[in-house]
């Protein structure tokens, strides 16, 4: 099975292709769940972007207090934007990764690594934990999508 092109038709039956699908939903709900944390700090620290936001704290001038920036939202803002961009190119490049037909322990191998890598680095940005966790747990996600793409470019290049 190793190293042939899984057929479009079968797709849905063919485990390496279960497992990105089980690992991708996994991280885009993580991604996800970024913004209800954002919200959330948002809210208590009482830090809004747009007036409207505010209506429920005042009119006026009082509620102008809370159009401002927080040191804790914007610190989930950038975990959050970090996701965006290495969990998008680890879907994409997981498809074709997927499609360039890896063996099921290999594909596995990189689908946890780099969701765990993910999620220490949501934990390292939101506690925070001391540099060089969240460095390094950014590092590992980047070179396994690397790993992943090497692949792909090993399997299909026509250049």
């Amino acid at each position: 099975r190793s190293g042939k092109m899984a057929k479009s038709t079968k797709l849905i039956d063919n485990e390496v292709f279960q497992a990105y699908a089980t690992y991708t939903a996994i991280v885009l709900l993580k991604m996800m769940l970024m913004s209800l944390i954002t919200a959330y700090f948002r809210i208590t620290r009482k830090a809004f972007v747009n007036p409207e936001d505010t209506a429920s704290f005042g009119k006026g001038d009082s509620a102008k207090k809370y159009l401002r920036t927080d040191p804790d939202v914007e610190r989930v803002r950038r975990g959050h934007l970090n996701d965006l961009e290495n969990i998008v190119p680890f879907v994409g490049i997981g498809l074709l990764y997927t499609l360039s037909g890896p063996e099921l322990s290999s594909a596995l191998l990189h689908f946890r690594i780099f969701a765990g890598a993910r999620i220490l680095h949501t934990f390292a940005y939101l506690i925070p934990l001391p540099q060089p966790g969240r460095g390094l747990s950014w590092a590992v996600g980047y070179a396994v999508t690397f790993s992943m793409a090497y692949r792909v470019l090993k399997t299909v290049l026509l250049l």
